[in-house]
């Protein structure tokens, strides 16, 4: 029942790296997963210069590689990967996204530029209310449908996160319970102001 003041962004990237078929056998063809590999590499080790107050540095990971093949001895032409990339309030999508296409030798594209980074004021009077409850500020690497939402919104709920997205993910009753009480405390709080 923190206050997620800030969030990331997130923008997913289908990226292709480009050589020619061959048999594995002979000296023959360009491999694509050996120019995936050195971009793949890249997305590891770089770090963009600015960090976030509230969220620290973007963040990339690879996420997916395939190619099409299907044949063990056959040197493929295209490799191709996914990156989950978590954008901060310090740089707009397009930044990121120009960076990585002058950086990378793949093709890169963007699936979507929707999800972006968001903040609500510290001293928004919602955001007081939970602090005067002892509820900290901070800044959640995840990213939500308050990137959709056109006015301040703040992200705050019950259970722990680390459970989201697991094959038995769950809130325990009690918690639902305290985010029901915090919810109509905070509400309280704003109105007595």
């Amino acid at each position: 029942m923190d206050l997620a003041i800030a969030e990331k962004g997130l923008m997913v990237l289908d990226c292709t790296a480009h050589g020619k078929a061959g048999h594995a056998a002979r000296e023959e063809g360009d491999n694509a997963i050996y120019k995936a590999l050195k971009d793949i590499e890249w997305f590891k080790n770089y770090r963009f210069e600015k960090v976030s107050e509230w969220l620290g540095a973007v963040k990339m990971s690879v996420t997916s590689i395939a190619t099409e093949n299907k044949a063990h001895n056959m040197v493929p032409s295209e490799c191709s990967f996914i990156v989950d990339v978590r954008v901060t309030d310090d740089y707009s999508h397009e930044e990121v996204l120009n960076t990585i296409q002058r950086n990378v030798g793949s093709d890169v594209r963007a699936r979507s530029m929707r999800m972006r980074s968001t903040r609500i004021d510290v001293d928004h009077p919602l955001v007081m209310a939970g602090i005067r409850l002892s509820k900290k500020p901070y800044g959640s690497p995840t990213s939500s449908d308050k990137a959709l939402i056109p006015f301040p919104v703040l992200k705050c709920g019950p259970g722990d996160s680390a459970r989201s997205h697991t094959a038995d993910e769950y809130i325990f009753l009690d918690e639902i319970k305290d985010g029901i009480e915090t919810y109509i405390s905070m509400i309280n709080q704003i109105v007595l102001c």
